[in-house]
């Protein structure tokens, strides 16, 4: 990764109802924040939609990528597996 760019990192998150939520972010803290106020229905929260009807409860797995098409090619990719599937990579 070059010193001028900072990565980019994929990111599961476990919800209070036993999903699993994947996105990218360049700062996963927060990028934590913003969905958890999102779940707490805060003004002008900017965390996915996902998380108004499920709270999230930590980050559980994460992988840094050199930029931002890196990230979204994981990203799609992660997204369609199934939750199986995830935990596996969670476990590797």
């Amino acid at each position: 990764m070059s010193e001028s760019s900072s990565p980019w990192y994929l990111y599961i998150i476990e919800t209070s109802k036993g999903h699993l939520y994947t996105g990218i972010t360049t700062d996963i803290e927060r990028r934590f924040s913003e969905h958890l106020a999102t779940s707490n229905h805060e003004q002008g929260a900017k965390g996915a939609r996902f998380f108004r009807s499920q709270r999230p409860v930590k980050v559980i797995y994460s992988e840094a990528h050199i930029n931002r098409s890196d990230a979204s090619k994981r990203e799609a990719a992660v997204k369609k597996l199934t939750k199986r599937q995830k935990l596996t990579l969670l476990r590797t």
